[in-house]
């Protein structure tokens, strides 16, 4: 099977930009884009039935607009019954990237982020860019290093992810002198981070590479080092039966505040 972006939508501009940030996205992978609306029936009974014209023009309208980003790319969309969180969840399954919007049309955005965004990060089978108000395809993608075995899937989509893009690299790791072990300086981040991308330099060799040992709280640094970049990558790094569990406060820190679409990488890279 080919490679597969889906893209959750639902009417707001978060969810355009999710659009043609999936287009562009398709079209780097020359994949297949599939649009996905997903709605609840109401809890009330009903006296007649539901129209589905406007949830199929809202579908549709997204799909177009993702054409006119990437006309080459095949466009297909679907409405499913159903919360958002669980109908992409199943939508990941077979796709290479899922993409969504950083706001709905809710309003109430923490809540919103939280039942949608950060949900879909922590039970995607596959990487999830959440993204801002009209992404930037300019600048470095970020990659936030922190040397476990769960952050090796966040290198490896970050890396392809700049093959794909011809973007720099800026691999980063956040040091805070005050809770180093004893004896150790910044020499022990500068080696984590050589750790990380040592496999990848041979395999992507065009891709260029910088990294930075960033003085700070974790999640203050890197969501500073957001500023410019076209795209941070983050793993999962979370553990437990809930959804914020799941994730770990560093990504969910970075999805609420970076200033710049937000890779997660729990699943397949």
């Amino acid at each position: 099977m080919g490679s597969l972006i889906v893209v959750g939508v639902d009417g707001s501009s978060s969810s355009d930009a999710a659009v043609v940030q999936a287009a562009r996205e398709a079209q780097r992978r020359r994949a297949t884009l599939r649009v996905v609306h997903a709605f609840s029936w109401p809890v009330a009974p009903m006296r007649a039935p539901v129209d589905p014209s406007p949830l199929n023009s809202l579908a549709h309208d997204s799909a177009e607009l993702a054409r006119s980003v990437a006309p080459e790319v095949e466009v297909t969309d679907a409405v499913t019954a159903g919360g958002a969180v669980p109908v992409l969840a199943a939508e990941s399954r077979a796709a290479d990237v899922m993409v969504v919007g950083r706001r709905g049309i809710g309003g109430f955005v923490g809540m919103l982020l939280g039942s949608t965004a950060v949900s879909l990060a922590a039970h995607s089978q596959c990487p999830v860019i959440v993204v801002r108000e009209e992404p930037d395809d300019t600048g470095p993608i970020v990659l936030a290093v922190d040397g476990s075995p769960e952050n090796e899937n966040a290198v490896e989509f970050a890396f392809a992810e700049a093959a794909l893009r011809g973007a720099e690299i800026i691999a980063a790791h956040a040091w805070l002198p005050d809770y180093a072990p004893a004896g150790t300086g910044v020499e022990s981040a500068e080696r984590l981070l050589a750790q990380a991308v040592v496999g990848r330099r041979e395999r992507y060799p065009d891709v260029t590479v910088r990294q930075e040992v960033l003085s700070g709280e974790t999640r203050e640094v890197l969501v500073e080092a957001s500023r410019g970049a076209q795209l941070m990558v983050v793993g999962a790094r979370g553990h437990g039966g809930l959804a914020g569990m799941l994730l770990g406060s560093v990504s969910q820190a970075v999805l609420h505040h970076a200033h710049c679409p937000v890779a997660v990488v729990r699943g397949r890279a």
